[in-house]
């Protein structure tokens, strides 16, 4: 099992085998009443003999005891039990399942078969049987332990507090509790909280796993970086294939400017992992200080081969260059790392477009069934305590509701949202886009500048009119709203190098066509149209080099 989701001192899971197979096999009994006396007295000479370490000989009798009756589920938990003590796991995973079919509600089976699940990335069926586990035993702190991390992975971190704060009722004095309580407080914000407890739990058991991993990254988020460097360093040294402690404390060496240690560290990541692209770049960073001006180019060049969209792999790659007396390519390297930084940090906070991410599907069944009261309320709920107003809940239904081609309703909704708000963000942009779509460029301008007179910056709608001056082949007016939506669309950073193009503007049409190739990288259809295009003009070097 991954030392990650191990709790030593955790009750039940705290036991040796013997005590464990003992409490199981006594819960087995009361719950099976039926059990043949005969046979769970062989179960507890099972567990008599693997107390005093002859496993095998229990293993014996879990087996015959087994040929006799496979349904007998004491046996099948010792057998299960004894397995998963000399390291089976994945056998004692499925031996734990056979049984738990046989008694569905035991919370033995529920809580192992939760942590086998969890640990195999099945998540969500963890989360369904730690569920079941704590329903059927509420006083099970294993149980709330395990159902914190499944939420915790799961993305649920109100609900893995809500789990750790029961396991801490139920076992104030664990200090594994107190660890993962630490960790899911800094994962949540509270660091300074979090810390408090992770250093409780090193005052009482300073072995436990994973803690200084979870102190480092503490240290890392309040900007402790000495602590951090230290704490990391520790947890290398007891775990040297720990790929996160690595990159953890090869963070920290960059933060502090320790330039051979980090590229000592990164290169024990990549030896491990050769394409991770963080570790290159950090590589490539720490050469770059380290004054290996080729090598660091070679690894910054990969980089961009694995991932386009890094742009501080430009700005180190400008670095080398000007280093190296080779000003033509600094320079080159230095205006990409612009442009794409300018996009970047244009880009106004997706906050909002991540939660409508997380209900969209949702809402589409729910407005697919008739039911769009329910996606309302589900949209009211999602965005509850934030600045979103009914009008703003009006504009998502809208949408969703064009996305799925079902105009009319999608127009009822935009145009109540605008009834109800006037200048509610977005309305007349997806109606504009609707307009577009069909061809209706005269409605399409209309739509987009009644949005921009109630927003002149809202990015969306400066891209849009561009598409629109683009169509009527305004080529210098569209070219200047879209260069200035700052847009990583990749179709409308076509329009805006094919603008260029007509402009005769060749520089900045080539410097757009290595952005625009950047953020298309997986869409052939798209990447192809930008080489025919800069074939067309004349740039066949540039579309050999971008074609690969």
């Amino acid at each position: 099992m991954d030392p990650e989701y191990r709790s030593p001192d955790v009750l039940r899971i705290a036991f040796s085998v013997v005590l464990a197979l003992s409490a199981i096999v006594a819960n087995a009994q009361r719950a099976d009443h039926s059990a043949d006396a005969g046979m769970m007295q062989q179960v507890h000479q099972a567990v008599s003999l693997a107390e005093h370490g002859d496993k095998q000989q229990a293993m014996g009798i879990a087996e015959s005891l087994l040929s006799r009756d496979p349904t007998f589920v004491p046996a099948l938990k010792l057998k299960a039990m004894l397995l998963e003590e000399s390291g089976q796991d994945t056998i004692a995973a499925t031996i734990y399942e056979r049984a738990l079919t046989l008694a569905p509600t035991d919370p033995d089976l529920l809580l192992k078969v939760g942590i086998f699940k969890l640990t195999s990335g099945n998540v969500g069926q963890a989360i369904q049987d730690l569920q079941r586990c704590v329903k059927h035993d509420p006083e099970d702190a294993d149980a709330y332990y395990y159902l914190a991390q499944a939420y915790h992975r799961n993305g649920q971190d109100d609900l893995a507090l809500g789990a750790i704060r029961k396991s801490l009722k139920i076992a104030p004095k664990n200090p594994s509790v107190w660890q993962k309580y630490g960790e899911l407080l800094c994962g949540t914000g509270d660091c300074e909280s979090g810390m408090r407890w992770l250093v409780k739990a090193q005052n009482a058991d300073a072995a436990l796993p994973r803690l200084d991993y979870d102190i480092a990254a503490a240290d890392f988020q309040l900007m402790d970086i000495a602590g951090a460097a230290q704490h990391a360093s520790r947890e290398v040294e007891n775990h040297p294939e720990d790929l996160n402690a690595l990159q953890l404390l090869a963070a920290s060496d960059v933060k502090l400017g320790q330039w051979q240690e980090s590229e000592s560290t990164f290169n024990r990541i990549l030896a491990a992992k050769p394409d991770d692209v963080e570790s290159l770049l950090g590589l490539g960073q720490s050469e770059v200080e380290l004054k290996k001006y080729p090598e660091a180019i070679e690894r910054l060049q990969k980089v961009l081969r694995l991932d386009p969209t890094r742009l501080l792999a430009h700005f180190y790659l400008s670095r080398a260059y000007a280093a190296m007396g080779r000003t033509e390519e600094a320079a080159h390297e230095a205006a990409l790392h612009q442009l794409m930084m300018e996009q970047a940090t244009f880009v106004r906070s997706t906050a909002n477009e991540e939660r409508e991410n997380a209900i969209k599907s949702k809402a589409q069944a729910m407005l697919a069934s008739g039911n769009e009261n329910a996606a309302l309320h589900l949209y009211q709920e999602s965005f509850k305590g934030s600045s979103a107003t009914l009008a703003d809940a009006y504009v998502f239904l809208g949408k969703t509701y064009l996305f799925m081609g079902q105009t009319e309703d999608g127009l009822r909704c935009l145009h109540h949202a605008v009834k109800l708000q006037p200048n509610v963000r977005g309305a007349h942009t997806y109606e504009g886009i609707l307009a577009l779509k069909n061809g209706d460029l005269s409605q399409a301008e209309k739509e987009f500048q009644a949005e921009l007179d109630n927003d002149p910056s809202y990015q969306l709608a400066i891209a849009e009119m561009g598409e629109v001056r683009y169509h009527q082949e305004r080529w210098t007016d569209a070219a200047e709203l879209l260069a200035r939506s700052k847009t990583r669309t990749p179709e409308l950073l076509y329009m805006l190098c094919d603008s260029y193009f007509r402009m005769k503007n060749v520089p900045e049409a080539d410097l757009n066509a290595e952005v625009m190739a950047a953020y298309a990288r997986n869409k052939p259809a798209i990447m192809q149209g930008l080489i025919d295009l800069l074939n067309r003009n004349g740039q066949s070097e540039l579309a050999k080099r971008l074609a690969f």
